[in-house]
Formats: C-alpha cells, structure tokens, sequence
C-alpha cells in the first residue's frame, strides 16, 4: 500500500469522495466499509483518516455537494430573463446531465441520504422541499404566464424528477441510446408535457 493516486489537479480528499461514491453507490452506505474504500483508493485504512473524519462525513460531503450544486443552479436560472419555459428546460437539462456525468455522487445523494446523522439528514431534508418548492414556483409562475397547461406544479416536479432519476435503467442498459439522444428524448417529452 502507498499514497492516493490523484488524477491531474484533483486532490486525494476528492479522489476519496470519489471512490467513495462509487461503493456506496455498488454496496449501499450501510454495507461499505472504510477497509473496502482504502483498498480501493490504495492506502491502509488508517491513512484515510488522514484525510476523512468518518464514513458518514464521506456521505455528509457526497449529499451536500450535489445539493448545493443544485440550489446553485437553480439561484442563477431563476435570475435569467427567459420564459418559465426556458428556465424550466435549463433545469431538467442540468439534471439529466448530472444523472449521465456525475452519476455515482448523484445515485448516492438521491439514494442513501437516508443514511445521514442528525443535524445534517434534517438540514438535507429541508433543503430538498425547498427546491422542489422553488422548482414548482417555476411551473406555478408559467401557468400564470400562460406558458404552461393548468397542471398541479408539485405533482409535475415530482414525475420528472423520478423520471429523471431513472436514467439509472439508462446506465444498465446493454442497447443504450447516447446521453445526448437520452436528454433531448427527455426533455422534449417533459417540456411538450407541460406547454400549453
């Protein structure tokens, strides 16, 4: 065993989280162990500690990361002058992006953020209803444009999100589509969904 093999200007914290996302994401939070992520990453477990607190802060970091990604996405969408339609399709592209180049972080913190230690699962959980809520604000204020079909802006978040969260099949798929045939089949289907 030696030192973490970084890649290119990533640092090896960020090479832990990495692996750390797969193995959680392959064997689920509760059943990886710190002993499996330090044969992986190539170091004795001991030598992790030199970089991570714990396992559960691994999840805490994983969880956060991508929500706050998120949020961030979502404060600059909803500052741009477009349509509600515009600002809507902005967001399910950056998500389906996300689920195709970012999946093993993203499957972690959609998965197992169940798995977090109080503050941090309530902090989590709270953050989550309040982008969901501001991303039905975006359907509820193209309804009132009338750019958007009277619909109930919470369920519509709802059905594309788990949609989207389902590229997961995508990812096991042996006959797969490209990413960018997946994302433009997607979005197309969602946004005609709720054009008026």
């Amino acid at each position: 065993m030696g030192r973490i093999k970084t890649e290119s200007n990533a640092s090896r914290k960020e090479v832990i989280i990495e692996k750390a996302a797969a193995l959680f994401k392959e064997k689920g939070f509760k059943a990886a162990s710190m002993r499996e992520l330090a044969d992986i990453v190539g170091v004795e477990a001991a030598s992790l500690y030199n970089h991570i607190k714990s396992k559960n802060e691994l999840l805490n970091i994983i969880c956060f990361d991508v929500a706050n990604r998120y949020m961030h996405k979502l404060d600059e969408i909803e500052a741009e002058k477009t349509t509600s339609i515009a600002k809507i399709e902005k967001l399910l592209r950056y998500h389906i992006e996300g689920m195709l180049n970012h999946f093993d972080e993203v499957y972690v913190s959609d998965r197992e953020w169940k798995h977090l230690d109080n503050p941090y699962l309530s902090n989590l959980q709270t953050q989550r209803r309040a982008y969901r809520k501001r991303f039905a604000a975006l359907i509820e204020e193209g309804i009132r444009r009338k750019e958007i079909k009277k619909i109930d802006a919470p369920t519509a978040v709802l059905i594309m999100l788990h949609a989207i969260s389902g590229i997961e099949s995508w990812h096991r798929s042996k006959q797969k589509i490209s990413g960018k045939e997946l994302e433009e089949n997607m979005v197309t289907i969602m946004i005609d969904g709720l054009r008026k």
